[in-house]
């Protein structure tokens, strides 16, 4: 933020906010919700009739407030390495 401010003042950051509510997000947001929309259009294209996705059932939610589980990253590192036929080393004894 430090950086930002010292290259604008408070009137252009108002002004690309502004400009973002017209436009639609700028920068990663905004690859997220053209892949999520991208990916809808896929999955309802495979779906059976009944079934359809959202663009937001594919965006992913960047939480980074919460402090990570070292379980649960454990399991998703161990669940990886499973599909991709890897072997868990940690399980040796």
């Amino acid at each position: 933020m430090r950086h930002l401010l010292a290259d604008m003042d408070s009137d252009e950051i108002t002004e690309w906010i502004a400009y973002e509510r017209v436009t639609g997000p700028l920068g990663p947001r905004r690859g997220d919700v053209l892949h999520g929309i991208h990916t809808a259009v896929v999955a309802n294209t495979a779906a059976g009739k009944g079934r359809k996705a959202r663009p937001a059932d594919f965006i992913p939610e960047w939480d980074q407030d919460r402090e990570p589980d070292a379980e649960q990253m454990l399991a998703t590192a161990r669940a990886v390495t499973s599909t991709l036929g890897g072997t868990d080393h940690t399980l040796r004894r």
